[in-house]
């Protein structure tokens, strides 16, 4: 069997930049053990999967361990390469998913995704956390499905050697460490150990729960950001009233090719 495989580096207008996602579009579904062997061949962050399902597409998303429920990056990709690369002519495009349908449109040479907004909860530094990330201060702490950790400068964001072994012992999907920062709106890195991440160059899933908590704090709906350690990608976001997020970024192709199975 033989596939097309596609490496975008998304939230990046340049290819090295932002974070490369595999996309496999798909005539039909393979079993998700085929599926989960490929993005560990792979070895990204992510490797995206789409079946065209009428006026929808069915679109799943894997790291090199485990399926997750939702990725910002590589729905982003996917996205790029129907619109770029497979010839999609509508303005606007629409995927079912774990986490609802989700649409990515045309937004003046960036692509935009409208998602679910989460609101993060303030909760109490749980013992260790600290630690592990190697912070001699956390100004404050949030939860969704990740830790969100506020620190003072994004000096310190930058600086940051965390135990990814001892941060895997958390019950989250990640841990983002955000700060504001001098160009832009707010600055953050981002760690999974835990679905086999131990630092993503750029979250888009991660930006549905830090645009609503930087709006609040900056008292402003449209928000720059950037993520990463030596690697960086760029992102816009826009939060809106009826509890969703606009998250907006440019896509770059790496490579494209085959998979042969």
């Amino acid at each position: 069997m033989q596939l097309d495989i596609f490496q975008v580096d998304a939230f990046s207008s340049h290819t090295f930049g932002g974070n490369p996602a595999a996309v496999c579009p798909l005539d039909a579904w393979l079993s998700d053990a085929t599926l989960q062997r490929i993005a560990a061949e792979n070895n990204l962050s992510e490797t995206a999967y789409f079946v065209r399902n009428g006026e929808v597409f069915d679109l799943r998303w894997f790291t090199p361990t485990v399926e997750v429920d939702l990725c910002g990056h590589a729905t982003l990709a996917a996205a790029w390469v129907l619109f770029e690369q497979l010839g999609e002519q509508r303005e606007t495009l629409r995927f079912s998913t774990r986490s609802g349908e989700l649409r990515v449109r045309r937004d003046n040479g960036r692509l935009a995704m409208d998602f679910p907004a989460r609101q993060p909860e303030a909760v109490a530094v749980p013992p260790g956390l600290r630690e592990a990330l190697g912070l001699a201060h956390i100004e404050a702490l949030y939860r969704t499905d990740d830790y969100v950790v506020v620190v003072e400068d994004e000096a310190i964001v930058a600086a940051l050697e965390p135990d990814f072994t001892a941060l895997a012992t958390f019950d989250v999907r990640g841990i983002a460490v955000t700060a504001p920062s001098a160009h832009y709106d707010f600055t953050t890195r981002w760690f999974g150990p835990n679905v086999g991440v131990n630092e993503d160059p750029v979250t888009g899933s991660a930006h549905t729960s830090l645009a609503p908590y930087w709006a609040h704090r900056l008292g402003k709906r449209s928000l720059t950001a950037e993520q990463g350690g030596a690697r960086k990608g760029q992102l816009y976001c826009e939060v809106l009233d009826n509890g969703r997020v606009i998250i907006s970024g440019h896509g770059a192709l790496y490579l494209r090719g085959a998979i042969y199975i």
